[in-house]
């Protein structure tokens, strides 16, 4: 798409339309959903976890798509500057797997959420959602600029009427049905919410001895992470690399705090983690259904799209939109076939794969201004990166208050820089 801009005008993208397609990543059902899990911590500790986790990630996020927009290297060309050319198809393997599997989930959450709503059946939802990304995807290869720009207008304004109904619609159904229930009021609707409600805390006294502080923070930094992979696609191009790297990073980390903490406060609230039958709940039934279909077909379309440039990095005669395409329906029989309703195991698996990664090149990078891409494999590195998958693994048994990403980052950063001192004295020898 980048590419296709730069034809055109003759200039790099700017910071504003790299703003933009931040924003719509963000925009998710996935985040609004996984903002549920921090519900165990009560509003002040899980606002506090989602906050560090993101300004943890989404550093992460600005020096990942800095790397790119300097060398003007794409998310998997990139990792050549460290593992070689061949040990960068590796690497993109990983991210197609990931990004397959974001699809997936993206499109399952979605049509669970509008079969809450009108109920069709989940596999024709998912049917209507893959059908909608791959038009997407069809439309945005050349110009997607305009449409998306009215899409993106539209979700903000959706996204600010979800985030009234839930904190402050104490006028509407569902607020006015807990607090019935609250009080003990015999009708229906109080009953059924004071039910719900003290359902909901007995799941969050249960959960809380699961979530620590730290699973927190890790859960909010893995969703920027898993976006590590893809943020130079988008920012290689940059016109101006430092303004429109830091204005994606800042733009998503704003807003996908905002989703987590609609998804939060709708469970503490509303005790109830379906943001759909929320929706339903107050009477925007519609206005849900645009909101979760929109934004699921504008994030996935990134995920469909950066697979097909990953994969490019592993067969370059490939059309970029046969394997966008090809993700999406992959992506959909998934949905249609396979339960994926608790996704914290795969966030933390992205966690293990790509932390230890970007912290390799950071080391390379902007420490020891080392380029192995013109290598095959680079070895060492390789190892260090196996090195900094084991420590995340064995990390994640602990409870550190700071996460596992922090502390993996530094041992793997200092492995790298250990590795490529040990490399400098040898060729001195030599």
């Amino acid at each position: 798409m980048e590419e296709n801009v730069k034809k055109e005008t003759g200039k790099g993208t700017g910071v504003f339309s790299n703003s933009l397609i931040w924003f719509g990543a963000a925009v998710s059902i996935a985040e609004i959903l996984t903002g549920t899990y921090f519900a165990p911590l009560g509003f002040a500790k899980g606002t506090l976890a989602i906050l560090i986790g993101h300004v943890i990630g989404c550093g992460l996020l600005f020096f990942a798509g800095y790397i790119g927009a300097l060398s003007k290297k794409s998310a998997m060309d990139s990792t050549a500057l460290s593992f070689g050319s061949t040990g960068a198809k590796f690497f993109a393997l990983l991210n197609v797997i990931q990004l397959v599997g974001w699809t997936g989930i993206m499109i399952y959450d979605c049509s669970l959420s509008l079969n809450g709503i009108f109920e069709n059946g989940k596999w024709l939802w998912a049917v209507i959602t893959g059908i909608l990304i791959i038009l997407w995807i069809l439309a945005g290869i050349t110009n997607i600029g305009k449409f998306s720009f009215g899409v993106m207008l539209a979700l903000f304004v959706l996204t600010i009427v979800m985030c009234r109904v839930i904190f402050f619609g104490g006028d509407n159904a569902v607020v006015a049905g807990l607090a019935s229930g609250a009080v003990g009021a015999g009708d229906a609707l109080g009953d059924a919410a004071g039910e719900a409600a003290g359902a909901v805390s007995e799941a969050v006294s249960e959960a809380a001895e699961v979530l620590s502080f730290g699973q927190a923070i890790e859960l909010a930094v893995a969703m920027p992470l898993s976006w590590l992979p893809l943020i130079s696609d988008y920012t290689k191009e940059a016109e101006k690399p430092f303004a429109s790297t830091f204005a994606s990073s800042l733009t998503y980390g704003v807003v996908s705090c905002w989703m987590y903490i609609i998804g939060m406060g709708a469970a503490i609230l509303t005790g109830e983690g379906d943001i759909a039958k929320i929706m339903v709940a107050a009477g925007l039934g519609k206005t849900a259904l645009l909101v979760i279909l929109l934004s699921t077909v504008t994030t996935t379309f990134l995920d469909a799209w950066s697979s097909a440039v990953s994969f490019r990095t592993i067969f370059s005669k490939v059309p970029e939109k046969v394997t966008g395409i090809a993700v999406t329906v992959i992506g959909t029989l998934a949905a249609m076939f396979f339960p994926m309703d608790n996704i914290t195991g795969f966030l933390y698996l992205i966690g293990s794969v790509f932390a230890p990664m970007i912290a390799i090149l950071l080391a390379d990078y902007f420490v020891l201004k080392t380029d192995f891409s013109e290598s095959r494999f680079k070895v060492s590195r390789l190892i260090v990166w196996g090195l900094g998958f084991a420590a995340y693994r064995l990390l994640m048994r602990t409870d550190l208050i700071t996460g596992c990403t922090i502390p993996d980052m530094v041992l793997t950063f200092g492995f790298t820089l250990l590795a490529g001192g040990i490399e400098n004295k040898m060729m001195k020898k030599k």
